[in-house]
């Protein structure tokens, strides 16, 4: 299990605007970043980012999160690969303790 100080540590460090935008561009809009959404078909941009509050959401599937449920989704990583690769981005490492699976596709906090 990865504690969860060490995933608020993680959350603070990274920044979700970079993190979706190395995976596809993003749009200043007015006071968020905008584009169309990455997990269903549309033809207009329902899909944001905010720097701000370091949150995603999409108005048309309701698909939201922190950066690490946007890896998980995006990516299709369990919750321990999306913690391991934000951390690598950010030159952390994770502490893994004796009860850690190799990757459980359980969901943890996002």
């Amino acid at each position: 299990m990865i504690e969860e100080k060490f995933i608020q540590e993680l959350l603070e460090r990274v920044d979700i605007v970079d993190v979706v935008n190395r995976h596809f561009p993003l749009k200043m809009g007015e006071t968020n970043f905008t584009a169309s959404c990455p997990f269903h078909a549309e033809s207009t941009s329902s899909f944001t980012v905010s720097r701000e509050r370091q949150f995603y959401h999409c108005f048309g599937c309701e698909a939201h999160g922190s950066a690490i449920g946007f890896l998980m989704q995006y990516s299709n990583l369990c919750f321990t690969e999306a913690v391991e690769e934000l951390a690598r981005s950010v030159g952390m490492a994770v502490e893994h303790d004796s009860t850690d699976s190799a990757c459980a596709r359980t969901k943890g906090p996002t």
